[in-house]
């Protein structure tokens, strides 16, 4: 059983805080400047020429002999420096309070407006920014760290709402689909076993394709909530022959026309997952193409990273889109096949966990190009 944490206590505010401080502050540098008059005119009394010992000296009113004319002095004028002394302390205090108080405010006005706007969020009032204007200094830096703060946030919240809203609604269809056909079938008093057949077949291919979304969705989250990945050694050109053979059928009766040209790239990392990079991509590259295509794979080591380049022909993709096709059930204008329209997102999940990045750009005449760069197993051959 978890202990709880321990209550905070409420104690003085920032501004008090910081008044106290600039206020005891001044009050030591008064102080010190009362002293060190009080010394200062001590010194000069002491200084004053002696006069002969019949002169007549009166110092406030009293006489006092002409041999205690310095030390008389030096009294006086102590006493007169304690008294306007403990005056001018006073005041200077209490005027170095005031004003540290207003310009504290002032100061600390940008983080109550950073403190209001947090009380104010909520997963519905993301777009709360402070926007503050003004000298360019650390409250100001801290105002804008926080708007680029909510602006993650906001973009977050937003990437989660949509993927909810796609995933429901790519579960829908397959659900859907079963409803119908068995609605159909079980309304059809007459229906024979040919139909009771087809009627299987298409729930069959429903349920496959619910079954395959429901694992790439697995997959997606398994990957992206990963916070380590397992660092066995796998090399990303023998991860492309196991993803053809997956596809050779379909794409011989495709007619397309498959060129490799595998070299060792050795990363570290997981087997599985960096073979799902291959798989996806492969399974895109088929799926995705025109009949009598083409598609190019290509392994090897560039810029001190283990690349793996996977072109095909299809249809024409806008440059401009071309970051959306990474996007969870984006599949991209014209793009032709089935899928779960989760292979890419997948794809650069898996390339992110493993310290990489995926990249694409579209094929001139139509078709698209990506490549995958991972970091070398830098550990030794064992």
């Amino acid at each position: 059983m978890s202990a709880a944490s321990p209550a905070l206590r409420r104690g003085p505010g920032l501004r008090v805080r910081l008044t106290l401080v600039a206020t005891g502050l001044v009050a030591v540098v008064a102080v010190v400047m009362v002293w060190l008059g009080w010394m200062l005119v001590g010194e000069v009394a002491a200084g004053v020429p002696q006069l002969p010992p019949d002169t007549p000296v009166t110092v406030d009113g009293v006489r006092v002999p002409a041999g205690e004319l310095a030390v008389a002095l030096g009294k006086s004028a102590r006493t007169e420096v304690l008294r306007v002394g403990s005056i001018a302390f006073a005041m200077v205090v209490i005027a170095a309070a005031l004003v540290s108080w207003v310009l504290v405010r002032r100061v600390l006005r940008p983080l109550h407006e950073v403190t209001a706007a947090a009380r104010r969020l909520s997963a519905e009032s993301l777009d709360a920014r402070i926007g503050l204007t003004g000298p360019r200094d650390e409250v100001a830096e801290l105002a804008a760290t926080f708007d680029a703060m909510l602006d993650r946030l906001q973009a977050a919240f937003d990437a989660q709402r949509r993927f909810v809203a796609n995933a429901s609604h790519e579960l829908r269809t397959p659900l859907a689909v079963l409803r119908t056909e068995v609605d159909v079938t079980l309304a059809d008093p007459e229906a024979d076993v040919a139909e009771l057949r087809r009627m299987a077949e298409v729930i069959r291919e429903a349920t496959r394709r619910a079954e395959h979304l429901v694992a790439g969705l697995l997959l997606l989250a398994r990957t992206e909530a990963a916070d380590a990945v397992p660092t066995e050694p796998v090399d990303l050109a023998e991860t492309v022959p196991i993803a053809l053979d997956a596809v050779r059928a379909e794409a011989r009766d495709r007619g397309l026309k498959i060129r490799t040209d595998l070299a060792s790239a050795g990363v570290a990392g997981d087997a599985a997952l960096l073979g799902r990079i291959a798989g996806n991509l492969v399974e895109n590259g088929v799926r995705h193409n025109v009949d009598g295509g083409w598609l190019t794979l290509r392994t090897g080591v560039e810029d001190g990273h283990a690349v793996l380049a996977v072109a095909s022909s299809g249809p024409v993709v806008s440059p401009e889109t071309v970051a959306e096709l990474f996007e969870p059930f984006r599949r991209g204008a014209g793009r032709t096949g089935t899928g779960t329209g989760l292979g890419l997102s997948i794809v650069r999940a898996v390339a992110h966990a493993h310290g990489g990045r995926a990249s694409a750009e579209p094929v001139e005449g139509g078709g698209l190009a990506v490549t995958v760069a991972l970091p070398l197993d830098s550990r030794p051959n064992t």
